[in-house]
C-alpha cells in the first residue's frame, strides 16, 4: 500500500495494490475509485484533500511486516 500527497494539486492518492486499472468510477466530483479486472479496489484519488480529509496527520495502526 502506498500513499502520495501532491501539495501542488492538493491531491491524495492511495494505492492499495499494484494492478492494472481497467475501470475508474467517479464517486463524487472530487473522488475517483480505480478497479482491476476482478472489481478489486486498486486505488482512490481524493482531490482538494486538505479540505476533505486530515491529510497532514497520518496514523498507521495494525501494521504487520512480512519479510
Amino acid at each position: 500500500m502506498k500513499m502520495n500527497y501532491f501539495d501542488d494539486t492538493d491531491t491524495l492518492y492511495i494505492e492499495f495494490r499494484e494492478s492494472d486499472i481497467v475501470e475508474t468510477r467517479e464517486l463524487d466530483a472530487n473522488t475517483l475509485l480505480d478497479l482491476d479486472s476482478k472489481g478489486n479496489i486498486v486505488a482512490i484519488t481524493v482531490e482538494h484533500a486538505s479540505n476533505r480529509t486530515d491529510v497532514h496527520h497520518l496514523s498507521l495502526l495494525g501494521l504487520d511486516l512480512v519479510a
